[in-house]
């Protein structure tokens, strides 16, 4: 906001409060009447209401020095010093004596009418007795010495009956506490008993409101103060409303002190402490809303000078007294300077809100100027006027609900982003753990590789050595796996997988994998569970870290002594116990220990370590087993943790989990040992891959990419022993150049690679492979259900999750590759049976040609006998069944059909052969014979005039190109589409399906068919070269 709009604004606001105040004094000041002079106001024209009141000022008689008694004569009077005073004002002015006593008179003419009057006395200086026609009607302690005087400047009123038309007032006043004040110092007011009455309890009203205002204001305060939010600003601020309240109190009516009894000069000095504490604490209120940290040494110096004026005014005598009145000017002109200073500079800063304190400030500043300087000095009679101050501390609540609601806004957004956060540092935790495990699983799959390949080499300190790295390795792998796990369990994602457990085998293989960590420090840690303890129903791999988690919670926090791992079966349930002789803990950690993150006690070991998610997982785990983890413990004493699980029924069968499912509890990880494994099947020559690799002539081909060269390293070392050829890339890209170089069993991709991820790859791969020609094994560190059903959307055959164990790889890849092989298989003898599925009507077609040319040309039907049996050998050749065979062995019984064919329709059947160099070419068996035979059949012989069928073999430099081409009916572009579809039930076409699938499984690429109808038709593939 500029200068120039804060100022329009705050001129704005003070024309409203001027004009708000002139509005209220218009309706507020009393009407035009008669004055009095020389002693006598005549009031007989004047009109009484029972709505308004005038004033009695004028000229009074004043007898200075005399308490002139009501039934004294004129003539006794006229004995007397008599001065004429002008009331209001101080007989200061007069006389030239700032301390003593007098007596005031007036007489009041009206009509000659009976009725009830009223007079109030609001400000006289400082002790009085009224007379009306003789009679004393209120007394406030006037006397002609101090010692005996007792003042009491407290506003009163009184009321009379009187039936003359002149009315006595008599007004004896004293004053020796305040020096030079003395006299009647605002207007003595005079009406009817009812306008009286209503002139006062509306002045009283509007008082008492305007403090109810301000109290609700600063209970509000303190309740919040109160509550715990212990900011100084809302001290500041009911300390503000409590001095604003007593300003009000003992201004004007006085309320205050017609209900205590206080002395006329501590009134007077408490009026100017209670002034300049308001100030100050204004300023105070504002500079801590505000934040102000500047100017200081200007705040702490008028702090010290206000505090030092305060003091000062407590031990001031009385005749000093208006010293006080100096004192608050400058306070107050200081502090109307400093707090709209404050807040102007709040509002250049961008603090818009501030706009609100500064209005406030104006107000306060108006009202201390106005209410404590301008009504002292110039016009007394003012009329109260509560506006001011309302208006400043709702601007004050205003800028607090401004505050809030801009608090709240930020707090909810802060929250949002804190949810946020906590959201990321969960993803952040699991990440780190996922990229942790990775490496950290590589290492114990090389450790135990080498553990278990070196079992003859390795000495035992070696061997000792090892399996103390693998233990340790398995157990950090547990401590990462409950990072994973507080997400998991926080989204509600964790599902239990029950099965028969044996509390006996689990609690063994936790027991010996922390064994070195108590053997460390000494400690006997004991399994107290029979071999013949019932079996359970729960999640063994969720049991384990039930378990391990205790027992490494009892080895950190005992140092000596024992930890007792026991169980017991208590009314058809096991209940397991874990005891330790360690530190204990008390109530308030008992209360705290199960939290996230609690690191238990400041005094714990130093060896505590860890996460402080053990405990925490435990709970929620045991919970979902139905039970609850109970804590007995003391400090010194130790502690116990136990929970219960129910009883497996004795025929149950061990449920396996769901392959689609466990991958959401991707983070338990059961380790197998070298005693563990199961022993897995020995490579012999005897064996299936070995039979396959020697059936095609080739190892098991295996694509690996992963962006992590460690990742790679580790998917060769693991399947080294089994024989594999194995590729390994760090990228998608570089995979898919590679499925175009040759013929490929599996492929195995990490799912998370930057550019193109493992679910793209595997969408790339299946454009061109189905599911069964080419598999794709998914390696998934996010296995959550929604990670492995994308997967397997994509159109992968399986998937791993990570970090892997060797032996569940290794069965993985064997069996997608068996089944690879076993679809190649069938392809390659489908192919066979349909060579060899010769059609009868060809047979006896060729038979009778035969037949025909033993008696029309003898030496023909001997060649053509030749073709015959060459085309029968070949159709049948145990060579159909291999992967490749040389072009010569398909070219052969192209040359022995075509012959035939051509004996039998002549010239209707042209043969054109465009063979540049095939040498060392190979391909699939019974490739083009299919290809030719349909173009014959379909494309040439359909029509009464034949056609050619010319076939050629290109060489390129990459490839060697196979075209058949004829020029016959050619093919529709609708049945064009359909050709090479495997789901058509018709039997047309499936020796070109099979060809094309071959040929993909081969080469990436199938078969490439052109046509257009009633020219012809063009059939082509290609043979990549081997690389030399």
């Amino acid at each position: 906001m500029t200068t120039k709009k804060v100022f329009i604004y705050l001129g704005i606001f003070l024309l409203v409060l001027a004009s708000l105040r002139l509005v209220w004094c218009s309706f507020r000041i009393m009407p035009e009447h008669p004055q009095a002079e020389r002693g006598e106001l005549d009031l007989r024209h004047w009109q009484f209401s029972d709505r308004q009141v005038i004033t009695l000022n004028g000229e009074w008689e004043f007898y200075p020095g005399h308490f002139v008694s009501p039934a004294a004569s004129g003539e006794q009077r006229d004995e007397l010093d008599r001065l004429y005073m002008q009331v209001p004002g101080k007989w200061s002015s007069s006389i030239n004596q700032k301390f003593g006593y007098g007596t005031y008179r007036l007489r009041v003419l009206i009509q000659d009418t009976d009725g009830v009057y009223s007079i109030q006395l609001p400000n006289v200086q400082s002790a009085t007795r009224l007379y009306i026609n003789g009679q004393m009607y209120g007394e406030m302690g006037p006397a002609e010495t101090k010692e005996h005087n007792k003042a009491r400047n407290v506003p009163y009123s009184v009321n009379f009956h009187t039936a003359k038309s002149e009315v006595e007032v008599l007004l004896h006043v004293s004053n020796f506490h305040i020096y030079g004040m003395g006299g009647i110092v605002q207007s003595v007011k005079f009406g009817t008993a009812a306008a009286m009455m209503n002139e006062r309890l509306l002045s009283e009203m509007l008082q008492i409101v305007a403090c109810v205002v301000l109290l609700l204001h600063g209970i509000y305060a303190g309740i919040l103060f109160a509550l715990g939010h212990r900011g100084k600003e809302l001290l500041y601020f009911a300390l503000m409303i409590f001095f604003a309240v007593l300003s009000v109190l003992t201004d004007d009516d006085k309320l205050l002190l017609a209900w205590l009894p206080i002395p006329m000069a501590w009134v007077f000095k408490l009026k100017i402490i209670i002034y300049i504490c308001l100030a100050i604490f204004l300023m105070l209120c504002t500079k801590s809303l505000l934040g102000r940290k500047e100017n200081r040494r200007t705040v702490r110096a008028l702090l010290v000078f206000s505090a030092a004026g305060m003091l000062l005014m407590f031990g001031l005598p009385d005749r000093y007294l208006r010293v006080g009145n100096h004192l608050l000017l400058v306070i107050m002109l200081a502090v109307i300077i400093l707090v709209p200073y404050f807040a102007f500079r709040s509002i250049r800063e961008g603090e818009k809100s501030a706009v609100f304190i500064l209005m406030a400030a104006a107000a306060v500043s108006i009202n201390i100027f106005i209410g404590g300087i301008i009504k002292s000095r110039f016009w007394a009679d003012m009329p109260y006027y509560p506006l001011d101050l309302i208006i400043a501390f709702v601007s004050f609540a205003a800028f607090w609900f401004i505050r809030f609601a801009q608090t709240t806004f930020h707090a909810k957004k802060l929250a949002e982003r804190l949810q946020e956060e906590d959201k990321r540092k969960d993803e952040f935790l699991a990440n780190t753990s996922h990229e942790l495990r990775n490496p950290l699983h590589g290492m114990i799959n090389m450790a135990q590789a080498v553990l278990d390949n070196g079992q003859n080499r390795l000495i035992d300190r070696h061997r000792s050595d090892l399996k103390l790295l693998i233990q340790i390795g398995q157990r950090l792998s547990l401590q990462l796996n409950d990072l994973l796990d507080v997400s998991l369990l926080r989204e509600g994602q964790i599902r239990l997988y029950k099965q028969s457990v044996s509390v006996q085998a689990t609690a063994s293989g936790v027991v010996e994998m922390l064994r070195y960590l108590s053997d460390a420090k000494k400690l006997e840690m004991v399994l107290d569970v029979s071999d013949s303890f019932p079996r359970v129903l729960a999640d063994e791999n969720r049991l384990v870290q039930i378990l391990f988690n205790l027992l490494h919670n009892a080895i950190k926090y005992t140092n000596e002594g024992f930890i007792v791992l026991s169980a017991e079966v208590h009314e058809n349930q096991a209940r397991i116990y874990v005891r330790d002789t360690g530190i204990g803990m008390d109530e308030e950690t008992q209360r705290r220990v199960f939290l996230p993150y609690h690191q238990g006690t400041s005094d714990a070991p130093a060896i505590q370590g860890g996460l402080g998610l053990g405990l925490s997982i435990c709970k929620q785990f045991v919970e979902l087993h139905g039970s609850s983890l109970e804590l007995q413990s003391e400090p010194g004493q130790g502690s116990v943790f136990s929970f219960s699980l129910p009883l497996a029924v004795a025929d149950q069968d061990k449920a396996a989990p769901d392959p689609g499912k466990s991958g959401e509890d991707d983070a338990a990880y059961l380790f197998l040992t070298s005693s563990d494994r199961l022993a897995e099947p020995a490579v012999t020559e005897e064996s299936a891959p070995e039979q396959e690799t020697a059936q095609w002539d080739s190892q098991p081909k295996i694509i690996a990419v992963d962006d992590d060269p460690v990742n790679l390293k580790i998917l060769q070392h693991i399947l080294s022993q089994e024989h594999y050829h194995i590729s390994a890339v760090t990228t998608a890209e570089e995979a898919l150049q590679l499925l175009d170089s040759g013929e490929w069993d599996l492929v195995i991709s990490d799912v998370m690679m930057p550019n193109i991820s493992g679910y793209e790859l595997t969408r790339e791969i299946r454009r061109k492979y189905t599911i069964s020609e080419l598999p794709i094994l998914l390696l998934t560190a996010r296995s959550r259900s929604q990670d492995i059903e994308a997967g397997f959307k994509a159109g992968a055959n399986d998937y791993l999750s990570k970090p892997m164990d060797a032996l569940e790889l290794k069965t993985r890849v064997q069996a997608l590759i068996a089944l690879k092989r076993s679809i190649m298989e069938r392809l390659h003898m489908e192919a066979a049976w349909l060579q060899a599925q010769i059609q009868p009507h060809f047979l006896y077609n060729t038979l009778n040609s035969v037949a025909s040319l033993s008696v029309m040309d003898t030496s023909r039907m001997v060649v053509l006998l030749e073709r015959f049996g060459s085309y029968l050998r070949t159709s049948f050749d145990v060579r159909n069944l291999q992967r490749l065979v040389p072009i010569e062995h398909e070219l052969e019984m192209l040359h022995s059909y075509l012959y035939i064919e051509k004996e039998r329709f002549g010239d209707r059947l042209q043969v054109v052969w465009d063979l540049e160099d095939y040498s060392s070419v190979q391909i699939p068996p019974l490739s083009m014979q299919p290809i030719v035979e349909n173009s014959v059949r379909h494309g040439l012989l359909t029509r009464v005039s034949g056609g050619t069928v010319t076939i050629c073999i290109h060489n390129h430099p990459d490839y060697t190109e196979i075209i058949v081409e004829d020029d016959g009916v050619g093919i529709e572009e609708e049945k064009l589409r359909c050709l090479l579809e495997t789901d058509s039930h018709s039997r047309r076409g499936i020796g070109l399906i099979n060809t094309d699938r071959r040929l993909k499984q081969l080469y990436g690429q199938g078969l490439h068919i052109s046509s257009v109808p009633g020219e012809g038709t063009r059939v082509a593939f290609q043979i990549p070269k081997p690389k030399s």
